[in-house]
């Protein structure tokens, strides 16, 4: 069986199948309906062959199911039909948790965290991995996901947005108790120090969680 994994995120939509190290893009953003991903990731991929397919999503999953609108793309995600529209199997599951899957080395407490658009989160426990959302809590003037995500890069620097990222890690440190910390998604390789105890992820892990999806 021949797995293709999407991510989808709100800069780009990725794509790997397993097996050859290639991997693919195109640009996303506010005007990616589920829709226009599909036909995108068709046209994308269609020298690929596969049988199925894992989505990594960024938002709430529920029993293999979309139940928000994402906040950095388009609307039409809810109740949408990706079996019938790529005409192949689907497993949905939330972006950070694809990753932390896709991280977890065997045992333990594992807690990631996508530092991308936004604030992805995720605990792997002794391999069942609980996805979470803890991006909109509440932190200092607004959100987690305020600062530590994009868009505190943009507004309080690069030193500024790494200063938060640990003070964040060692809040979540603290509550979770975990023996391993994955920083992963597009913006953690702008970290110049890693927090003591954490270790970068790479987006290739979040194709592993999606392969890890089908037995």
């Amino acid at each position: 069986m021949k797995i293709l994994t999407l991510d989808v995120g709100g800069t780009n939509i990725k794509a790997k199948i397993q097996g050859p190290e290639e991997r693919r893009k195109f640009p996303s953003g506010a005007h990616i309906t589920p829709d226009v991903m599909v036909k995108g990731v068709q046209e994308m991929v269609s020298d690929w062959e596969f049988d199925v397919i894992s989505i990594g999503f960024p938002g709430i999953i529920k029993q293999g199911q979309i139940i928000n609108e994402p906040a950095n793309l388009g609307n039409g995600w809810v109740g949408f039909d990706f079996a019938k529209a790529f005409g192949k199997p689907v497993k949905l599951m939330n972006d950070a948790a694809m990753q932390a899957l896709g991280s977890y080395q065997g045992s333990g407490v594992l807690l990631f965290l996508g530092l991308g658009t936004g604030l992805g989160s995720a605990v792997v426990v002794d391999g069942t991995v609980l996805p979470m959302e803890l991006a909109h809590l509440s932190y200092r003037s607004g959100t987690f996901e305020d600062y530590v995500g994009f868009r505190g890069m943009e507004k309080y620097g690069k030193e500024e947005w790494q200063q938060h990222v640990f003070a964040v890690v060692e809040r979540f440190k603290a509550a979770f108790l975990p023996d391993d910390i994955v920083l992963g998604g597009g913006k953690s390789k702008y970290l110049t120090e890693v927090p003591q105890g954490c270790r970068l992820g790479t987006n290739k892990l979040a194709y592993e969680g999606g392969f890890k999806l089908w037995p």
